[in-house]
């Protein structure tokens, strides 16, 4: 089983909900966590409320540090925002392929209810879809070059 890291600075929104869909559909296959470089300490209600509405288990998450992951053994670490993937990892991640898949935070969208479930469900959907992605992919047969490449060319993908 591979150990996935999905990282963001936060570690609110985007990562967290990254983390359940690799869980929730990975069939084992992959075993994933969050983490931030900079943590709020506190995952997002309209994350969970995401999570919730698609029928995805909303307990155990916390917004963590990725200091707290140093000797699990990431294989693999995909950066969802932007500032993340600017950053330098720390030094366990150096072995980890590393993949980026930028996408705009939720949590800064001003507006009505409404348009804020809209805009989780869209960060959402993009996931999944990025999600299925890896999940299709042959990655126990794949290099590490070829995994990395495949990686990032899903992240490069607008949705």
């Amino acid at each position: 089983m591979l150990k996935v890291l999905i990282l963001c600075t936060g570690n609110s929104c985007r990562s967290v909900l990254g983390e359940a869909l690799v869980n929730h559909l990975g069939g084992g296959r992959f075993q994933a966590f969050s983490a931030g470089s900079h943590p709020t300490g506190k995952v997002n209600a309209n994350a969970l409320a995401t999570l919730k509405r698609h029928g995805i288990p909303t307990e155990g998450f916390s917004s963590q540090s990725w200091d707290e992951f140093d000797g699990l053994g990431i294989d693999i670490a995909i950066t969802v925002c932007d500032s993340a993937a600017g950053e330098v990892c720390p030094v366990y991640l150096n072995s980890a392929i590393r993949a980026h898949w930028g996408l705009p935070d939720p949590a800064h969208v001003v507006g009505s209810q409404d348009v804020i479930d809209a805009a989780f469900e869209e960060t959402y959907a993009a996931l999944e879809k990025r999600v299925q992605q890896l999940l299709a992919l042959p990655v126990e047969t794949m290099s590490r070059p070829e995994l990395t490449a495949a990686l990032n060319k899903i992240g490069a993908e607008t949705f």
